[in-house]
């Protein structure tokens, strides 16, 4: 098992699943659902308020994720599976993992992206306490 992000072409999942109608569907329901409860959008990496524009949404778990026989995507994520993130803390969260060789071959998705958001959160304030 790993949780390292691998090439493009050869990782089905962002190549393919990223791109898909299912994909998209489920993220526009993700949005529409914190829309309805009047929660304000929020990056969970640095803090900041955001649009639905400016978000990404990171997976903690793969389990909703499935690909039928004739290869169309299935997304049935839960909503507390799916984290927003700006681009640029999505990947700052993912360079975490990536170069953790316990947090990237040692720990399971939500674990590894739990610990590594927190760690995230905890860097970007200390460089935001630095600011004059």
């Amino acid at each position: 098992m790993t949780n390292r992000r691998k090439p493009l072409h050869a990782k089905a999942y962002r190549s393919s699943f990223l791109r898909s109608r299912a994909w998209f569907a489920r993220r526009d329901a993700w949005f529409a659902t914190q829309a309805m409860c009047a929660r304000p959008l929020v990056c969970a990496g640095c803090g900041r308020r955001a649009t639905k524009k400016e978000l990404e949404l990171h997976h903690l778990d793969y389990s909703g994720v499935s690909q039928t026989d004739d290869g169309r995507w299935v997304a049935l994520e839960a909503d507390h599976d799916l984290v927003p993130l700006h681009p640029y803390c999505h990947e700052l969260l993912h360079r975490l993992i990536d170069r953790d060789a316990v947090l990237s071959r040692h720990r399971a998705r939500r674990a590894a992206s739990e610990f590594a958001l927190e760690v995230l959160r905890l860097k970007l304030n200390a460089f935001e306490g630095t600011a004059p």
